[in-house]
């Protein structure tokens, strides 16, 4: 009996080895990084219909379903949610209007509203990896955004291409245009100001925030936008999935660590790196360079379990590092933290760096996960305080 149990453990063991190796030799092919970077396959929406926002609790007349398209013409499904305030104000006239998606947005009383409305506010939502725009906690996310200043606060949500109702396969470039041309969208056909305009991103939405960011910065002309908001970031994906666990519990990369050259191997095969490091560096140096004002807000939970907490200070001390033109370190940015941050007892910690020109925040929370922290009071007090930053009432 034991030699038997002996053979069938050693045959387990061997069993979960191969089982193991093929997955690493999976990860090193760029259709199956794609689809576990970007988890655009699954919906998590059931049957829900993305074209009648009402299934997912907004009311009759307050979401606008339409297409955005990118700069190839790959169409991109979007939402323009309502604030509550302003669609209880001209709610009989919202609800009178046309369903489903709008083939021509901009004849949408929806759209009126968000135009013709000099003080108005937008927040551009770029979503996770996985499901779609109506997915999880991206719902409650879009209402403590708008929450700031229900009055005033529209949101601008969307699919990346291969994600909900957009066509096509997303890769980091792809993606990055999508974003762009959605930007460009809020600021040439909705005409509204940069001064006007948070950019918000959660998980990959993080990395394409700072992509977004990068890009407008860095122009001949810069563009800068009132803020960016940035939830559970990662520092770049070979980081990410050396300490990425499946649920929580079962490591992926992390085994073979151990392994330098193995290790080293499997990491020069990933195809999309997607470096926000490097980009909110180079954000932040533009700006400092340009005298620009700008301001970055970094929120991640520490019982995150889908990308560890850590992610944050490590990309704080990043910018932190990117406003001097000598090296600073990153211990010297934790004491920093330690002495001038604020310990706010059981909901975390926050600090904020200040330059001449701008603002790098950082919100550490005891609680939240990846996902719950979206619909929480911290993301209704960031877009507050961004929006108050920037001095929107008179640009």
């Amino acid at each position: 009996m034991l030699i038997l149990c002996v053979k069938f453990v050693a045959a387990l063991a061997v069993g979960l080895a191969s089982l193991y190796a093929g997955l690493l030799a999976a990860l090193t092919t760029q259709f199956i990084q794609r689809h576990a970077v970007y988890l655009h396959a699954f919906q998590m929406t059931g049957d829900k219909d993305l074209n009648v926002p009402e299934m997912f609790g907004f009311l009759r007349g307050q979401v606008t379903p339409f297409n955005i398209h990118s700069s190839d013409g790959t169409p991109l499904h979007s939402w323009h949610i309502l604030p509550i305030g302003l669609y209880r104000k001209h709610q009989a006239n919202l609800m009178e209007g046309p369903t489903g998606l709008a083939h021509d947005v901009t004849s949408t009383p929806g759209f009126n509203l968000l135009r013709d409305d000099p003080e108005a506010l937008l927040a551009i939502h770029f979503h996770g990896a996985g499901g779609n725009m109506g997915s999880g906690y991206r719902i409650p996310n879009y209402r403590a955004l708008t929450a700031g200043n229900p009055d005033k606060i529209h949101v601008l949500t969307f699919d990346y291409r291969g994600f909900g109702k957009s066509p096509g396969s997303p890769t980091e470039n792809d993606i990055i245009q999508d974003a762009i041309s959605v930007v460009d969208w809020a600021l040439h056909v909705a005409k509204i100001p940069p001064f006007r305009i948070l950019i918000f991103g959660q998980s990959l939405g993080t990395a394409v925030n700072m992509a977004v960011a990068q890009h407008y910065s860095t122009l001949n002309e810069p563009i800068i936008f009132a803020g960016h908001i940035m939830i559970a970031p990662f520092v770049d994906v070979p980081t990410l999935v050396t300490t990425y666990k499946i649920a929580g519990t079962i490591p992926v990369l992390s085994p073979v660590a151990q392994y330098p050259m193995l290790f080293n191997f499997l990491k020069s095969h990933i195809k999309e790196d997607w470096s926000t490091k490097t980009r909110i560096a180079n954000y932040v140096r533009a700006n400092e360079a340009s005298a620009h004002q700008y301001r970055i807000t970094l929120i991640h939970a520490e019982d995150d379990y889908d990308i560890p907490w850590h992610h944050t200070p490590t990309l704080f001390w990043h910018a932190a590092n990117a406003t001097s033109s000598h090296e600073i370190g990153q211990d010297d940015v934790a004491e920093w933290k330690s002495n001038e941050g604020q310990d706010i007892g059981h909901a975390g910690h926050e600090a904020h760096w200040r330059t001449h020109h701008g603002v790098i925040s950082e919100y550490l929370l005891k609680y939240g996960l990846h996902d719950v922290v979206m619909g929480a009071p911290i993301v209704t007090l960031a877009a507050m305080r961004i929006f108050d930053g920037a001095n929107v009432s008179s640009g």
